[in-house]
């Protein structure tokens, strides 16, 4: 027998054996890794932030844009320094891995995205990924290698419909490859931009036991922790939204010469109706909410009694069983309006609602004993905006934090979250890591 054979034969024992050693987490306590780094997460942020930034102090760094573009290199390069193999899938989302010393273990995910809406601010996604690059900068200063190997992600286009996280789940729709956004360029020609294949999209559908686990940190988007001075969210699940479209037909006549007993005045019961919805969201018990975010009337002259309204209404819970409460409340104030004015009210669902998409609770307790061991104050919470966790809770156990964002403004140049809060969330974050690695799901 040769050297350079029994080399072989050696390597080749040492991968046998090591695909049945049992999953076995790091010897070093939690306690012993060092802090995240506020200053350093904030150097990231601000560094993230010079691609498509903008006049208002904020990024019109949406999808497929010379800026997103930008963006993803800025990041890659990061994620290289850290000493991570990264690879772009079909649909253009990022991996970055990290080895496991468990060759059969499955890989613990985590990540965001950074591509913005117009007009957007710097933490609204690029919170997440800074948060996951603090999580491994942190494991490499301890010399920690993890029993999984881990996977750090960058959804591609979240804010034009999640279409990084649909593609891993199957669910992205050919139809939807034609739409154009606010780059001007569509889905289709985008991803293929930005480093995907979309000719060979079906291929970043990902089975249901790959991960282990998948965390995505998050600013809240809203003001329940910054008012109630909390220092994490643990997420319990991504609201469902319903969606209808509502005309309201009446009889459009002379606003000068017809009597008021005589009108059947379409604006009067979209009027009528908007209140109703406030007041039956308001009046339910639970946390749903109803808006009216859009109404026009016809044919839209001063001195003309609308003869046709339409109107939109959505409805969010964390329970597709309350949405419906709340929609079959809401429809039968409807006919009530409608016959007392003499005027019809038709309801259209529209088909771009999501399914409420509840988080695991092994990963809710995870993230809370993380929290508790930090010292952290924390509260439960629903998340009223629609993130990739949504998708990826068909796919993985899946947990979410929720960092503070300052006055509960997002979507904003004004969007803040402060550099102390980032990193409070990173060390919520790595913790998790730590304990799914543990075997954690598993007790």
């Amino acid at each position: 027998m040769t050297i350079a054979g029994h080399g072989n034969i050696t390597a080749c024992l040492v991968i046998f054996i090591g695909l049945f050693q049992p999953v076995m987490a790091t010897d070093k306590p939690a306690d012993t890794i060092e802090k995240a780094s506020a200053n350093r997460m904030e150097a990231r942020i601000k560094a993230l932030s010079q691609f498509g930034k903008n006049a208002d102090g904020g990024v019109d760094r949406v999808a497929y844009s010379d800026a997103d573009l930008q963006g993803r290199a800025y990041i890659i390069s990061e994620l290289k320094a850290l000493g991570l193999s990264v690879r772009i899938d079909a649909a253009a989302n990022i991996f970055a891995r990290r080895a496991g010393s468990n060759l059969s273990a499955k890989p613990i995910l985590f990540g965001s995205h950074i591509d913005s809406v117009p007009g957007g601010g710097n933490y609204d996604g690029p919170t997440g990924v800074i948060a996951a690059m603090e999580a491994i900068d942190l494991l490499n200063a301890a010399d920690i290698q993890t029993s999984h190997p881990l996977e750090l992600v960058v959804f591609s286009n979240e804010e034009g419909g999640l279409v990084g996280s649909l593609a891993m789940r199957g669910h992205l729709k050919m139809s939807a490859l034609t739409v154009v956004n606010a780059s001007g360029r569509s889905i289709g020609d985008g991803t293929n931009l930005i480093g995907g294949n979309i000719s060979d999209v079906a291929s970043a559908k990902v089975d249901t036991d790959k991960y282990e686990a998948f965390i995505e940190l998050h600013i809240e988007q809203g003001g329940i922790l910054d008012e109630e001075k909390l220092d994490i969210g643990v997420v319990e699940g991504i609201v469902g939204i319903g969606w209808w479209d509502v005309t309201v037909e009446g009889y459009a006549n002379h606003g000068g010469t017809t009597a008021m007993n005589n009108r059947r005045d379409a604006m009067v019961s979209a009027a009528e109706l908007t209140l109703a919805i406030n007041r039956i969201a308001l009046r339910t018990d639970g946390r749903q909410v109803a808006t009216v975010g859009r109404i026009q009337a016809f044919p839209g002259a001063p001195n003309v009694i609308p003869g046709r309204v339409e109107m939109s209404i959505e409805i969010r819970d964390l329970k597709q069983a309350k949405i419906d409460q709340v929609y079959a409340a809401v429809e039968k104030a409807a006919a009530e309006i409608a016959a007392r004015n003499k005027t019809s009210i038709r309801f259209k669902e529209i088909d771009v609602a999501s399914e409420p998409a509840p988080t695991d609770p092994r990963m809710r307790k995870i993230i809370e004993t993380a929290t508790q061991a930090l010292g952290y104050s924390y509260r439960i919470m629903p998340s009223g905006a629609g993130h990739d966790a949504q998708d990826m809770v068909h796919i993985a156990p899946t947990g979410m934090i929720f960092v503070p964002s300052v006055g509960g403004v997002s979507h904003s140049p004004n969007e803040f979250t402060t550099p102390q809060a980032m990193a409070r969330g990173a060390d919520v974050l790595m913790r998790a890591i730590l304990a799914v690695d543990a075997g954690a799901l598993e007790k």
